[in-house]
């Protein structure tokens, strides 16, 4: 892994609070001879056990993600 990136794009509910109702996190890994599942597990892992912002969001919110791959020579 060369380099990596995480853009966030969301949606939040019209009224007051103003929520947060869909989260998509997009994961850009840069590297050479990347390994798809072992990256998909990480962020699985980061997602689902380690990160408490994504459990908190997840009270309000359907949050979603995308693994982009970009090898590098």
């Amino acid at each position: 892994v060369r380099g990596m990136a995480v853009e966030l794009v969301a949606e939040r509910a019209e009224d007051p609070p103003k929520v947060f109702t869909q989260v998509k996190l997009i994961y850009r890994v840069r590297g050479k001879g990347l390994n798809r599942a072992l990256i998909e597990r990480a962020v699985a892992l980061s997602e689902d056990k380690y990160c408490s912002a994504t459990a908190m969001v997840r009270k309000t919110a359907t949050v979603t993600h995308e693994v982009v791959l970009e090898e590098v020579a």
